[in-house]
């Protein structure tokens, strides 16, 4: 009579044991496919966070050539704030994603790029090489930054 209980037991207690086995297996499937989409993600996104950072310092040392060349600017608010990016970008953590602030630290750099790019773009040919006689001040400098630096111009979620 115990054996035969011990096969009832072992029927009943099948569908327990294989959801058991199943969720593990489930478990530790999905684990290693988060791993590698987690890993995917942050790649892409590290690179877009790259290289929109990339664009704002080229930016910045584009305007800080320029202005060196103009002794009207060299001290002027303009510079000043350019050298306030530049310093932005230099502290930004790079090496570090766990970094508690990182997307703190980005805002404040394209809140500083926004301060930034009116006061150059309206700085006129003081300073800048010949532009189209067609083009008004600074306009040929604002088409560049805007489809060279699409994300400091949206308001869309960060």
């Amino acid at each position: 009579m115990a054996g035969s209980q011990d096969m009832f037991d072992a029927i009943v207690m099948a569908d327990e044991r294989f959801h058991g086995e199943g969720y593990q297996e489930g478990y530790e499937e999905g684990n290693s496919l988060g791993i590698i989409e987690g890993r995917q993600y942050g790649t892409l996104h590290g690179a877009r966070i790259g290289s929109e950072i990339g664009c704002y310092q080229g930016f910045a040392f584009a305007w800080r050539c320029l202005l060196h060349g103009c002794a009207a600017e060299k001290d002027s608010k303009k510079m000043k704030a350019l050298e306030s990016l530049l310093g932005m970008i230099q502290k930004f953590p790079y090496d570090d994603p766990t970094y508690d602030k990182l997307h703190e630290d980005l805002d404040k750099i394209r809140g500083k790029f926004k301060q930034v790019c009116p006061l150059h773009v309206s700085l006129g040919s003081a300073c800048l090489s010949p532009r189209p006689p067609h083009a008004a001040p600074g306009a040929h400098v604002a088409r560049g930054l805007g489809a060279a630096c699409p994300r400091a111009w949206s308001t869309e979620a960060r």
